[in-house]
């Protein structure tokens, strides 16, 4: 047991969430108005999810059929330009994110909500796995009506098939800010990490296993 703990301790200090959070109660209001649709460009659309490290989210959906590319970020919050220092106080609101750039003749919204829900806790409130705080909190943002119905229709099916609440925030979308440079592709880039190695991708391989119809081949 105490090495289980020490364990534990050790991932959550060098894991994604190194600044210390110390005001995640302190939570200012976030905006939360009318959705902003991205229209599609060169055939493609796009869709935010939040669901804690952006390291781990980013490699899951890049594995998934129909997904061109996904950029990590932040969203969800009040401040203009937050970085990941700034985001780590729990002020900003804003929680990791990430920017699902997908071909939706090949993949639809809905199916990259099953992967939402397939690769995480979706019972843990304010984080998943080692990470904690307000900026690892689980949001499924929509850009239309169409969008939030079928996020709140499986959010239901979820919470009533586990007989408890699910803890995914469902947000209308208003605006992306990317993440700073070494953030992007960091599994890819850092496979040998020791937080990667313990955390992200034993949490990508439980992804897999839930839904193997979805992976592309290479992954």
């Amino acid at each position: 047991m105490i090495k289980y703990l020490s364990l534990f301790f050790a991932l959550f200090l060098i894991g994604c969430n190194n600044h210390n959070a110390q005001n995640n109660e302190a939570q200012a209001k976030v905006e939360n108005g009318d959705p902003v649709e991205v229209p599609i460009k060169d055939g493609m659309a796009r869709a935010y999810f939040a669901s804690g490290c952006f390291w781990c989210v980013e490699a899951i959906y890049e594995s998934v059929i129909g997904v061109d590319e996904v950029i990590s970020g932040y969203s969800g919050g009040h401040t203009e330009n937050p970085t990941y220092a700034s985001s780590n106080t729990g002020k900003t609101g804003h929680a990791e994110a990430v920017e699902v750039i997908y071909d939706p003749s090949k993949i639809n919204f809905a199916t990259l909500v099953d992967v939402y829900f397939a690769s995480q806790d979706p019972t843990q409130v304010n984080g998943q796995g080692p990470d904690r705080g307000s900026q690892y909190r689980s949001i499924i943002f929509y850009q239309n009506d169409e969008q939030k119905e079928i996020i709140l229709e499986k959010k239901n099916a979820l919470a009533k098939k586990l007989e408890e609440p699910v803890a995914a925030e469902v947000m209308s979308f208003q605006k992306f800010w990317k993440a700073e440079d070494y953030h992007q592709d960091f599994e890819k880039r850092n496979p040998q990490q020791r937080y990667i190695q313990a955390v992200s991708i034993p949490r990508f391989e439980r992804f897999k296993r839930n839904m193997p119809s979805v992976v592309k081949e290479d992954h």
